[in-house]
């Protein structure tokens, strides 16, 4: 039998975009507020997002960033770093600079004290048997995102968990992200477009439309996701609101994904790290389309003890709620979960880091 997992309460600082765009709040005010808040211990920070001139850190940087997260009590657990094989407009990365491009930002995880670099889809198998040694040499486990339009059961997420198995790394594995299995399509996002002027017909005709989607199960091939997002620009045409086409699109089908919650179990002795991805809370306390719950319980039944970073994705069209109080909410709901399923959410920072200690691997050095 299983022991049952005991996961680290964390944020990502993403959560909070809007703030910090907005200039509410600067690194080093976020970074206090999260902990005087209570959203921690666990920390997540995008590089290129809250770095200036990321992969570049230097020294003094480094060391004061380090002072500040211990100073207020935090725990570093992924940095969010990108793999962005387009930044040249003449021609995409081939294999070695894409590995170049990488390396500078592992070795930037390692500088700043993050033991997990969160990388993304578009690095292949081949990419990733590549980087393994890499991440042995800086101690930085890649967790490489499972995020909607994929899913674990997927062919691409298989023939990547297939890989890790032959090459044997413990350094290698994934991020897994809520919004792979979200059950049905936000509230708070169709509250957003009615505000912007779409009838009533053409909501329910969007929810409508997600919740055959979801009977259905996440799109088999890129062909089936593609038409699923053509059906939801045909939808706006036909109400009248063809300027909200495609929003409809990225978000029905790239945003909410609609793979069941035990689907995860094809990858859980890879997982990493955990996007706590939630779009928002009701009046009654809960998350209307995200299950949260089951979610924390899988975690916790499977003996998962790394950190769940609450990831609120609300913020890019939820203006009128304060993200402060809505992580406060679904932190709540992780807590309650993990207690019903018989365990807990560490929320103490030093047992934090015994905890991601025994979770992750570590480098040997010579």
């Amino acid at each position: 039998m299983t022991e049952l997992g005991t996961p680290i309460q964390g944020v990502t600082l993403y959560s909070f975009t809007r703030a910090f765009h907005g200039r509410e709040y600067d690194l080093d005010q976020l970074i206090r507020k999260t902990a005087a808040e209570g959203f921690g211990p666990g920390l997540e920070i995008i590089g290129f997002s809250s770095f200036r001139g990321f992969p570049e850190i230097d020294d003094r940087f480094a060391a004061s960033f380090s002072d500040l997260v211990d100073e207020v009590g935090l725990v570093r657990t992924s940095l969010a770093v990108n793999a962005d094989i387009g930044l040249r407009p003449d021609k995409l990365m081939d294999q070695d600079e894409l590995i170049a491009y990488m390396r500078k930002q592992i070795a930037a995880a390692a500088k700043l004290g993050f033991p997990i670099a969160r990388v993304q889809i578009s690095l292949t198998p081949d990419s990733m048997e590549a980087l393994a040694p890499i991440a042995e040499e800086y101690g930085v486990t890649l967790a490489l995102e499972v995020h909607a339009d994929q899913y674990a059961s997927h062919p691409r997420i298989l023939a990547l968990r297939d890989r890790y198995e032959k090459v044997g790394s413990p350094f290698l594995g994934f991020t897994m992200d809520w919004g792979a299995t979200v059950t049905g399509f936000a509230p708070s996002l169709i509250e957003a477009y009615r505000r912007r002027g779409a009838s009533e017909e053409l909501l329910s005709a969007v929810v409508a439309l997600w919740d055959e989607y979801y009977e259905q199960g996440p799109p088999a091939d890129q062909a089936d996701h593609g038409q699923r997002f053509g059906r939801f620009i045909g939808l706006a045409h036909q109400h009248g609101r063809p300027d909200l086409g495609i929003d409809f699109g990225i978000n029905g089908t790239g945003l909410f994904g609609p793979a069941r919650v035990d689907d995860w179990l094809e990858i859980m002795p890879w997982i990493k790290h955990v996007h706590g991805k939630f779009f928002g809370i009701d009046e009654h306390g809960n998350e209307p389309s995200v299950p949260v719950a089951d979610l924390i319980t899988l975690l916790v039944e499977n003996g998962y003890s790394g950190a769940v970073s609450s990831e609120y994705e609300g913020w890019h069209w939820n203006h009128w709620q304060s993200p402060f109080e809505i992580i406060r909410g679904e932190q709540a709901i992780q807590r309650t979960a993990a207690e019903a399923a018989g365990s807990r959410m560490i929320t103490d920072a030093a047992e934090a880091r015994r905890a991601l200690d025994a979770h992750l691997p570590h480098a040997v050095r010579a």
